[in-house]
């Protein structure tokens, strides 16, 4: 099943995202959340890729083991580290296992390094990629990632939707958004790409707050600004772990009912590997209507 026909034929599509474990085949804990997970019924579940590749062969594993469970993988693609001869083998390796859903990314650079270097006869961008994909005759369906606040590394918005569009030009097919907070930027950010004639799904990534501690992190490594009101929220709580979860799925809750009844055509859920959370806000979702 290809992720595209999903959109065509779900009014509201609910995947998850996963990260490999740090220690290599240490899959166990990671597959007792799957399967609450699974129980939730999501329509896919994508999973990651180490910075620099260097989970590549676990994501693969993850992706291979969750087809055989009867989840649909999404399986993130990057260009780090990677030949185009490289990158042949291992969409063939993939579509051998019977890998439909590719996440096209450029990747991050690997730990240690701050800008990233393209391989040798490599990619510098994903819409490189998506091109080298659909040239090569691979029938992938190819989702790419979007960014409603800016890619932190464009020099502004404009361009950054430029940059999208030529992902798109060149064969994308849908868009999951890196995560926000605010969904005045989501709601602009399709708009503008509607004027811009880009008439793929666009899915809003939504990452559920559960410890004040990750918060800087995630807004170093994705630039999301957190609003006002949700600030002014779990500052007084910071240090009460059950509290910003409660905080976290509230706030999540109501961002999701106005993005779903304001015309996204889904949600995903930057779960961390977690269920309880994501597992209360579909519950409530469903308890309005919003989630069959």
């Amino acid at each position: 099943m290809k992720i595209i026909e999903l959109f065509k034929s779900q009014s509201k599509v609910i995947s998850f995202e996963l990260f490999p474990p740090k220690r290599d085949g240490n899959l166990e804990t990671l597959f007792q959340t799957v399967e609450v997970l699974k129980g939730l019924a999501p329509s896919y579940i994508s999973i990651t890729y180490g910075a620099g590749g260097s989970t590549r062969d676990v994501t693969y594993d993850i992706a291979v083991r969750l087809k055989e469970s009867g989840i649909l993988p999404l399986v993130h693609f990057t260009c780090v580290g990677h030949s185009r001869d490289e990158i042949r083998q291992l969409l063939h390796r993939l579509q051998n296992s019977g890998i439909e859903n590719l996440l096209a990314l450029r990747g991050d650079p690997p730990k240690g390094q701050t800008t990233f270097v393209p391989a040798a006869d490599g990619f510098g961008y994903a819409n490189e990629l998506v091109s080298f994909i659909r040239a090569e005759g691979f029938d992938f369906c190819l989702g790419v990632a979007g960014y409603p606040e800016t890619h932190l590394e464009a020099k502004n918005f404009e361009e950054d939707l430029l940059n999208l569009k030529r992902k798109v030009e060149a064969g994308a097919q849908f868009i999951v958004t890196q995560l926000f907070f605010d969904n005045r930027d989501y709601f602009n950010y399709v708009k503008r790409l509607n004027g811009m004639n880009l008439k793929v799904p666009v899915q809003p990534g939504i990452w559920l707050l559960t410890d004040y501690a990750q918060i800087e992190r995630f807004q170093t490594l994705s630039g999301a600004k957190i609003p006002k009101e949700l600030s002014d929220r779990i500052e007084p709580v910071k240090n009460n772990k059950e509290e910003i979860a409660r905080i976290g799925i509230d706030y999540a809750t109501r961002q999701c009912q106005e993005l779903l009844r304001n015309g996204a055509p889904g949600i995903h859920f930057y779960v961390m590997n977690k269920s309880q959370s994501v597992k209360v806000v579909l519950e409530n979702l469903h308890s309005v209507g919003l989630r069959g």
